[in-house]
């Protein structure tokens, strides 16, 4: 019985004898835990608060906001676009949009203020893919695509007059499109371009490191709502 105690005592005493490096090794691994564990991590922020256009640049006649809602309607003020004022490199962005029969807009990432977003920047196509006027496009001018360079899959928007809801997430030369739950496009524009592009064009702006994000009116009404965004 005094030896059995003895034992116990004994590996108590090893378990708490810090100096011993398997100790160290655990305890290491417990604070990092912890502080892995207690680290904030970012939140989504709104881009639009759904009061006014504060925080974007452009067109802010054919944009506005209707009943909580960003809308272009040309009828205002031709098509033009509507920008961030902040910059944006790598983000995880995600907004809701409806779209009206025919209609065709754009969503440009990483674009400069000046110059054809599609080209200067990148554009992914906000676009009515069951308009039969659109039936003979390119396959990366369909909706989702990044315009010209990388075609999306099709088949996953709601009919015309329902809300979609959409993510973009970029990363480096890496980038992924979810419409309503479904990956519609995921690739890396680098090597997508290394051979040319599809479009045969030049696109300067798939070099870019960081730029504005934009809606790029194509002169048709489209609305959108629960913009946000988290820079990674």
């Amino acid at each position: 019985m005094i030896q059995n105690v003895y034992f116990k005592k004994q590996k108590m005493r090893d378990y708490l004898d810090f100096n011993k490096p398997p100790f160290l090794a655990v305890l290491t691994c417990c604070l990092c835990f912890v502080l892995i564990s207690f680290t904030p991590k970012k939140a989504f922020v709104s881009l639009f608060n759904g009061k006014d256009l504060d925080g974007w640049v452009g067109n802010k006649k054919a944009y506005s906001v209707e009943e909580g809602l960003l809308v272009i309607n040309p009828e205002n003020g031709g098509g033009g676009n509507l920008y961030t004022e902040k910059e944006y490199s790598d983000f995880h962005l995600k907004f809701e949009f409806l779209l009206t029969p025919g209609a065709n807009n754009g969503l440009g990432i990483r674009a400069p203020l000046e110059g054809d977003a599609a080209y200067a920047g990148m554009e992914l196509q906000i676009l009515d893919n069951s308009a039969e006027k659109y039936a003979d496009l390119h396959e990366y001018q369909y909706h989702g695509s990044v315009y010209g360079v990388i075609p999306a899959k099709r088949g996953f928007l709601n009919p015309v007059g329902k809300w979609n809801s959409e993510e973009v997430t970029i990363k480096g030369k890496k980038i992924k499109v979810i419409l309503n739950g479904h990956t519609i496009l995921k690739g890396n524009i680098a090597k997508a371009s290394a051979g040319g592009t599809l479009d045969g064009k030049e696109h300067p702006g798939l070099t870019r490191d960081k730029g504005h994000i934009g809606f790029l009116g194509h002169g048709s009404v489209v609305k959108f709502r629960n913009i946000e965004i988290k820079e990674l």
